[in-house]
């Protein structure tokens, strides 16, 4: 191909440049193309519309492209031989013209990067290897008219040079509002020199400031509760604990501050013994998972009885952003006290049973809350069967329908339901199958009756009204 002299020349092999005049290379913005061919359409497009894509470079032979600008009397002429693209931007001998039209556009270009770099709402500036500054916006010189009024460095960059990722939070002291501002501060590193972007971040670090305390407020809160509590965040690791998790898992507080993920932390509990041994060791990581899986969901809740004599209750609810939270109560003491007391319950039931005379205790209500076997065989009843409550009204029924006629009953139930003080009561009554019966009613702790039935060999007397 031939080369003209004049002109602004480039040539391309495929989409990457093996050569351009001194001026040609002027006008590439090479700053973010992804090719240099990118570059090149990205610079002339807007004066040659015309320019074919990347994907269909390979595809042109030859064409001419005037300019679209009316004092542009420049024309683009590309040709294509093989994978070697040469574009030629030429017309006579304007040449000068084309290049002072093309220099006016840079220029343009230029001045409104400066205004924008000048006006942006935050910080920047342009330092030399020495750190001093070449360039600064106007949104620095204020910021350093009000913290470093006089001419001190603004922000301490000495970290920044140490950091590897080019970006530093750095405080500035206000001296007219008295308050310390945040910053983010960024540099990009052009040739000798560095360009720096400080972005305010007060936001978030109030923000920062304001989650922080709310998790202490918390802490000391949960740090007065018997319940060990564990929080684990949406990743699955330990989040917050309190002391009382220390305290009944014997897992030492580094294990825990180390921020342990849930099965790393429920191994642990494994080895201390403080979670019953798995039967299947094989299913353990299974059980587990889905252990987590309901919590999640807020139903888990199991009683752990362990090895050492201990009861736990462990309860796992889900908390907001996919966290969860496991609570560990010690029951102990509350199992062995309903352990003794059904223990007495149960003593006294076959201290009851043992009595010939049938016996039951009615509450304040007139809810029927005791019967020995005594009183089951005489009247066939057995209230522990009953889904809802047995009273004194559902009792006298009964006992009317086993006994003869007797207005006696209903003094009973009357009896049964007054308030305030009371005497012993007896009266006679006359089972059809047993024969005839001393009732005697007594008022014990709480407002409640003890109903006496003794089978006597007396002849049936009037009763003897209280």
């Amino acid at each position: 191909m031939p080369v003209r002299s004049d002109g602004l020349h480039f040539l391309f092999s495929d989409l990457d440049l093996e050569h351009a005049s001194h001026h040609a290379r002027a006008i590439l913005k090479t700053g973010s193309a992804e090719t240099d061919w990118h570059a090149l359409r990205d610079s002339l497009l807007s004066r040659f519309p015309g320019l074919p894509e990347a994907e269909t470079l390979r595809d042109a032979v030859s064409m001419t492209l005037p300019s679209v600008a009316a004092d542009d009397p420049a024309v683009l002429t590309l040709t294509r031989e093989d994978m070697m693209t040469r574009v030629i931007i030429d017309q006579d001998d304007t040449t000068d013209a084309s290049t002072i039209h093309i220099v006016k556009s840079l220029e343009a270009e230029l001045d409104t990067l400066r205004l924008a770099a000048r006006d942006a709402p935050y910080p920047i500036w342009l330092a030399d290897e020495t750190g001093r500054n070449q360039w600064q916006n106007t949104a620095y010189a204020t910021l350093a008219q009000a913290a470093q009024p006089g001419g001190a460095p603004l922000f301490d960059l000495a970290q920044l040079h140490a950091e590897t990722k080019g970006t530093v939070r750095v405080p500035v002291q206000n001296l007219k509002t008295d308050v310390t501002e945040w910053y983010n501060v960024t540099a990009t590193r052009a040739g000798s020199q560095v360009i720096y972007h400080a972005v305010d971040i007060n936001a978030v670090i109030q923000a920062e400031i304001a989650q922080r305390n709310f998790v202490q407020t918390l802490a000391k809160t949960f740090a007065q509760l018997s319940i060990g509590l564990a929080i684990f965040d949406r990743n699955g690791q330990l989040a917050l604990f309190n002391p009382a998790l220390v305290d009944l898992t014997s897992l030492p507080a580094e294990f825990l501050s180390g921020r342990p993920d849930l099965l790393s932390f429920f191994d642990r509990l494994r080895d201390n013994r403080v979670m019953p041994e798995p039967k299947n060791y094989s299913s353990w990581r299974q059980e587990i998972t889905d252990m987590i899986a309901a919590a999640s969901h807020g139903s888990y809740q199991e009683t752990w009885t362990l090895d050492t004599g201990h009861t736990y209750r462990v309860s796992g609810r889900p908390h907001p952003d996919g966290a969860v939270a496991f609570l560990i109560e010690d029951i102990t003491a509350e199992i062995s006290l309903t352990r003794n007391f059904r223990a007495e319950l149960e003593l006294g039931q076959s201290l009851m049973d043992t009595f010939e005379d049938a016996l039951a205790v009615f509450s304040s209500a007139g809810v029927l809350t005791f019967c020995n076997a005594a009183y089951r065989g005489m009247w066939k009843m057995d209230p522990d069967n009953s889904f809802a409550d047995v009273t004194i009204v559902d009792c006298i029924k009964e006992w009317q329908a086993h006994t003869r006629p007797d207005p006696a009953w209903a003094d009973m139930r009357d009896f049964v339901m007054r308030l305030g003080e009371r005497a012993v009561w007896e009266t006679d009554v006359h089972h059809l199958e047993r024969g005839s019966y001393v009732v005697q009613l007594s008022p014990i702790a709480s407002g409640a009756t003890v109903v006496r039935f003794s089978e006597t060999s007396v002849p049936a007397q009037v009763p003897a009204r209280a």
